[in-house]
């Protein structure tokens, strides 16, 4: 588990790749003194494993899959990229919750600095747009970043000076591929909601598609069938209302709501 919070910006000294798979090397000081092989490291946001150390450097095998979906495969010797070490327990939790699980790359559309801060613009589209929310966090090349604007087959983000000064972004342009992880939270509760919809259908009714129709929108998820009472009722709750209901809760308290979410659908 990871933060988002980049402690160095690491330089590749080699990437071979071959037979689906590369060997990927790289010159990290700070984050080579204590690592030991096996052990994790986020390079551009994706969880690798430390497969040998040697001084001031640190090598990762890729399988096919790490290739593909990220932008580990385009890097090159020189390149610049984000590494962070996992979260020690008692750890101060400064970013949001990362996986090092990249769920896709998209392109930077843009990054304009206005007065002292930069505002990056990411093309995003498709059903991955679901998982992103203004205000909400996301991972970007490994960066903790909030989603400031949601648009129109993009999203944007406020870059702060120290965040561009000490990560890789310094040296982004538009066009480059950028790995994103989308919130852990919402995959979570939507992986639930698609479950206790699937509940509720009737015996002849087509299976949900856990990636579309299964979640109700925003305005949906959050208005309340009929009454704005939740007093008891001998009536049986529908599913569609017991999600109305979760939203709320989760929108109120998003741990402890996830948690009752989990024991009420079951």
């Amino acid at each position: 588990m990871f933060t988002g919070l980049i402690e160095e910006i690491g330089t590749v000294r080699s990437i071979r790749t071959g037979h689906g798979r590369a060997e990927l090397r790289l010159v990290a000081p700070y984050c080579a003194l204590g690592t030991r092989i096996g052990d994790s490291i986020a390079v551009n946001g994706c969880c690798l494993t430390v497969a040998s150390v040697q001084e001031e450097e640190l090598s990762f095998d890729l399988l096919e899959e790490t290739i593909s979906r990220t932008n580990l495969a385009a890097l090159k010797r020189g390149s610049a990229v984000n590494l962070e070490r996992p979260l020690a327990a008692g750890s101060r939790l400064g970013g949001h919750f990362v996986q090092g699980h990249v769920d896709c790359t998209a392109p930077i559309i843009s990054l304009k600095k206005k007065a002292t801060d930069w505002r990056l613009e990411v093309r995003l589209e498709g059903r991955d747009a679901r998982y992103v929310v203004e205000k909400g966090s996301i991972a970007v090349n490994g960066i903790s970043l909030t989603v400031a604007e949601v648009n129109n087959g993009s999203f944007t983000a406020w870059i702060i000076p120290h965040t561009f000064r000490s990560t890789n972004l310094k040296a982004a342009q538009a066009g480059d591929m950028v790995n994103l992880e989308f919130d852990l939270l919402a995959k979570y509760v939507e992986r639930m909601l698609s479950r206790a919809l699937a509940v509720g259908q009737s015996p002849g009714a087509p299976p949900l598609d856990a990636g579309e129709s299964s979640v109700p929108s925003a305005e949906n998820a959050v208005r309340t069938p009929h009454t704005t009472t939740f007093a008891a009722s001998a009536a049986p709750v529908l599913p569609q209302e017991r999600i109305s209901l979760a939203a709320i809760r989760l929108t109120r308290s998003p741990i402890s709501g996830l948690a009752r979410l989990a024991r009420d659908f079951d």
